[in-house]
């Protein structure tokens, strides 16, 4: 499976921190004008677009000879990508409608876009942790970088291209790495896991872990966004775009350490990880007015995404169930009525009589169901062999 290892990187002059900067610029106007060039001509194959623009590329945009095949891969890469998209987009009119003006011009590059880098342009030193890199004023030799002991060790099975990006004026270098991924053992049982607001993620095995945090850390930064936008100031739009990442990397990092907990007690104790199906929920789900916001900024899929690659590297079995009434449904006797959810955080079951936290019984429900899916074989097994 193939994942990414991010360092930074820290020039040592002003000097190289311009040319990286001068760097991307003349990269992504370089794509740019392949990009129009690809869409006029109607060139979308790498060797056909390569062969028209390359030498026109180096002449016109002082790219070297790497760096300029670097360019037209990356344009080439943008036009499949945006057909790919346009192909599994929405099949009615209105789908139709947007699937024509989505072809319609050529894609353009942001001047500060990432750049793909191969071994021939860039050179890591693991041990003295620096990068030899080129830019449009030379090769820079010996930038050092800074990463987490983590990231370092994933660095040592690198393989592929890496990508140049700059964020508020800083500079890192995203690698892919290629690892190996374990087989997926027999599960004995699942550990269900259900996804909310209140309570971003509560197991079957009671642990619950709540949102409270979070919530209280994302109404604070809305009230001081409000403010911000009510400014109209430059210095207002930078503050904005700042706050707008730290909310999103302070989200990331919490999702983060819930997956870890969530694939790690499932790995211990040899089990599965059971979880809904929550495909188009906003699209289902009604909310006041109040409440939006904290609908529209819930980050499950990301919960999910980062659940599902840290099972696979554990060689831990994931199974998405159907969420329909996993709510209503008492995860002792099975019987579902909608008044059996008293409240947000309290579940009685009019049949049998069973209280339990409304969270910790969904999340049974869904333990139950992801077993059953896997027993009847409705999920890729492991090999027997």
């Amino acid at each position: 499976m193939k994942i990414v290892a991010q360092v930074k990187l820290v020039p040592g002059s002003v000097h190289d921190a311009d040319a990286l900067a001068a760097t991307l610029r003349a990269c992504n106007r370089a794509a740019t004008w392949v990009s129009d060039t690809a869409y006029a001509r109607g060139l979308f194959r790498r060797n056909e677009l390569q062969e028209a623009v390359y030498h026109d590329v180096k002449a016109a945009f002082d790219l070297a000879a790497q760096p300029a095949v670097r360019v037209i891969k990356k344009v080439v890469d943008a036009y499949t990508t945006l057909r790919a998209n346009v192909r599994a987009g929405n099949l009615g009119p209105e789908g139709s409608r947007r699937r024509t003006r989505a072809v319609s011009k050529s894609i353009s590059f942001r001047e500060d876009a990432a750049q793909p880098y191969d071994d021939r342009i860039l050179t890591w030193n693991l041990d003295a942790r620096t990068v030899s890199i080129w830019t449009v004023a030379g090769r820079l030799k010996g930038v050092p970088f800074v990463c987490s002991p983590a990231a370092l060790k994933l660095l040592a099975s690198r393989k592929g291209e890496s990508d140049l990006v700059m964020r508020d004026g800083m500079f890192f270098l995203i690698a892919t790495i290629d690892v190996p991924e374990p087989e997926v053992f027999e599960p004995d049982g699942f550990l269900g896991v259900d996804l909310g607001i209140v309570n971003i993620a509560t197991t079957s095995d009671g642990q619950v872990m709540s949102g409270r945090r979070v919530n209280r850390y994302r109404t604070r930064m809305l009230k001081l966004r409000r403010k911000l936008q009510a400014k109209r100031t430059k210095s207002a739009k930078r503050a904005l775009k700042r706050n707008r990442r730290r909310e999103s990397r302070y989200t990331t990092q919490r999702n983060h350490i819930i997956a870890k907990k969530i694939v790690h007690t499932a790995e211990r104790t040899l089990r599965g990880v059971g979880l809904e199906d929550l495909s188009g929920i906003r699209q289902r789900a009604t909310a006041r007015k109040h409440q939006r916001s904290r609908l529209h900024s819930w980050a499950f899929a990301q919960l999910g995404a980062f659940v599902e690659y840290k099972a696979r590297r554990a060689g831990v079995p994931v199974v998405y169930v159907d969420p329909r009434n996993t709510s209503r449904q008492c995860s002792e006797c099975r019987h579902t009525y909608r008044t059996n959810r008293v409240s947000q955080a309290r579940f009685a079951c009019r049949s049998c009589g069973i209280v339990l936290h409304a969270d910790h019984n969904g999340s049974r429900n869904i333990a139950h169901r992801a077993d059953a899916a896997w027993q009847r074989g409705a999920v890729k097994r492991p090999s027997t062999a």
